[in-house]
């Protein structure tokens, strides 16, 4: 691996970040310049629920950067209910171990470096407002569909946080009447949501490891599996529809290591298209540019924002 030293952006040494990108799987982190390059990156398991071991393995991962590199601070990415100016979670989303836990003020026992922490979803809407595809946007939306479905919304060129931080939650949006614990968007529109769908299918167990890949890739030849990738993109659909008619962005993007299916956006503007009454508050749904790293290059964006160059 080629070893990076020394960068310069407008004739100035480029400062390095480390950021974390925590997600209910895995927690990628990399080593990043200030204008979103990234040097290098990896990932680990996440530990979802022992605090201590997610946090052990964090500040190690830290320390492993700064014994190699000059690093300017710690970017982090988080799910669930973030403050972002004091770093309390009132929930973390899929890592329960964050739950009522503030992780700035504990990574700050194990480390000195500044550290700075934002939900998933505006990390994402972040990444794609500096340098994505809502550079020249002010009112957007960016829906990621993972292990659930996060958000990130720009009214008027700046991130809706909610008064209590629970802007951008889409997932917990109801999307069809009945069943109220499977008809939110976590539930039935997000890749947890559709493998486990496709385990009923087959009568697989649920403790069993399946990729969102076999899916997509069995529906290819499967009819019964092809109908409940055509429902699941429906529910993902209803969700467009819903933010759409609420808000009026300039655009929706996509994100999440799902867009890399092929032709996904292009289902999911088909099934809107079919919608009643979407021709009267239609708008562009594209991908975002960014994927899987969208969550640590949109930290760090909002490391520098917060703490200035």
């Amino acid at each position: 691996m080629k070893e990076y030293t020394s960068f310069e952006i407008d004739g100035k040494e480029a400062k390095k970040y480390i950021s974390f990108d925590v997600g209910g799987t895995k927690v990628k982190h990399g080593l990043l310049l200030e204008d979103g390059t990234i040097l290098s990156k990896d990932s680990y398991d996440t530990h979802c629920t022992n605090l201590d071991l997610f946090l052990k393995e964090m500040a190690e991962t830290i320390n492993m950067y700064t014994q190699n590199h000059q690093v300017s601070g710690v970017a982090i990415s988080l799910p669930g209910f973030i403050n972002p100016h004091t770093g309390y979670s009132e929930s973390g989303g899929a890592v329960t171990a964050l739950d009522h836990q503030n992780l700035k003020k504990l990574l700050k026992k194990r480390t000195s470096l500044p550290i700075e922490v934002e939900n998933d979803g505006n990390c994402v809407a972040l990444a794609e407002k500096v340098s994505g595809n809502a550079k020249n946007c002010t009112d957007f939306i960016c829906m990621t569909i993972g292990t659930g479905i996060g958000g990130g919304i720009f009214v008027n060129g700046s991130l809706l946080h909610g008064h209590s931080f629970r802007g951008g939650e889409i997932g917990f949006m109801i999307t069809r009447a009945g069943n109220y614990d499977m008809d939110i968007l976590h539930s039935n529109a997000s890749t947890n949501a559709l493998i486990k769908a496709y385990k009923k299918l087959k009568g697989i167990s649920e403790h069993e490891h399946i990729e969102g890949e076999r899916v997509f890739l069995e529906s290819k030849k499967n009819s019964s599996v092809r109908k409940l990738v055509d429902e699941w993109v429906q529910h993902i659909s209803y969700g467009i529809f819903n933010l759409a008619a609420t808000l009026n962005p300039q655009k929706i993007l996509i994100g999440g290591g799902v867009i890399a299916q092929q032709g996904l956006i292009s289902k999911i503007n088909h099934k809107l298209d079919q919608l009643p009454w979407w021709k009267r508050i239609k708008i562009p749904v594209e991908r975002c540019k960014y994927q899987n790293d969208a969550g640590m290059i949109g930290a760090m964006y909002n490391f520098i924002e917060k703490q200035g160059r």
